[in-house]
């Protein structure tokens, strides 16, 4: 069935008291969101800087060129409820969620040159992608379902960089792309409660969540597909036949990229659902100080 537009434009939600079925954890180990300014270097990152394998590299290339203006959108979402939120803790969190998230877009963006002078140009798709996702799409929809859509966006980000940072997927990445890659999830995990819980805040619906987890589903696999086929499209070192080899390759480790995402979906809409249920934070906190930046 096609998104009616229309409809989502005129889509009004009051305030329910919901928010009881998704309460958290009662003693989560949740730290206070730190906001870091890094620095990373690319100049030595090779154009198939994920163990040479281009489809690999292009599919997480897919998803990086989408940060940027993604975390802006994630930032105006929430921010738009900032003077709705009167609990200080949540007020500070959502404070040190924007500085993170805009830590994040920098350091993403400036991948970009480096991509380009590999031949690998992100402007023709970036350019696409923010005609339709943010002057055409986001205006018209509700402030509610921008909310709900950013929280859905968060768990995805969140349960990946929980694969990231516990398993061995980035063994194989170049150390300059591993430490952005690692860093960055690491801080997914310390703020993936704030939407959720300014959402829970605002609109504690269940109907409102599960439409912006619809909306994310959608928009994530469709744009995340668009970018990684630009890339590969761009790479006149690989083709098709290289592209098929390497994704069967990389698929019989385990499910990848757009095939985990239902499990998470699912995940998602449980009644009841909390970010906090999965107690992960110490598996972020236990990398930052491995690295020395535990602290800003």
């Amino acid at each position: 069935m096609p998104l009616d537009l229309p409809r989502l434009r005129n889509f009004r939600v009051s305030r329910r008291d919901e928010a009881a079925e998704t309460a958290p954890p009662e003693s989560p180990d949740r730290p206070a969101p730190t906001v870091r300014r890094m620095d990373f270097e690319f100049d030595q990152v090779p154009r198939h800087w994920f163990g040479g394998n281009a489809f690999a590299t292009h599919m997480v290339n897919g998803l990086s060129v989408l940060f940027p203006d993604g975390e802006r959108f994630f930032v105006r979402s929430v921010r738009h409820y900032l003077d709705q939120i009167d609990d200080p803790e949540l007020q500070a969190s959502v404070r040190a969620f924007f500085g993170q998230e805009g830590s994040h877009a920098r350091e993403h963006q400036r991948t970009f040159d480096h991509l380009a002078s590999q031949g690998l140009d992100p402007q023709p798709f970036l350019r696409a992608y923010k005609k339709f996702a943010f002057e055409f799409l986001e205006p018209k929809v509700s402030p509610p379902l921008r909310l709900a859509v950013t929280a859905a966006f968060e768990h995805f980000t969140a349960t990946f960089a929980h694969q990231g940072l516990s398993g061995n997927d980035f063994d194989e990445v170049h150390p300059q792309m591993r430490e952005l890659l690692l860093w960055h999830a690491a801080e997914e995990i310390e703020h993936k409660a704030v939407a959720f819980d300014v959402l829970r805040e605002v609109d504690g619906r269940q109907s409102v969540r599960a439409g912006g987890m619809l909306i994310a589903m959608a928009l994530l696999t469709g744009l995340w597909t668009w970018g990684m086929v630009s890339f590969l499209r761009q790479d006149r070192e690989t083709n098709w036949r290289r592209s098929l080899r390497e994704m069967i390759q990389i698929r019989r480790a385990g499910p990848i990229g757009n095939f985990q995402m239902l499990g998470m979906f699912f995940d998602y809409m449980r009644p009841g659902f909390h970010p906090d249920q999965v107690d992960d934070y110490a598996l972020a906190r236990d990398y930052l100080d491995s690295v020395g930046r535990l602290h800003a």
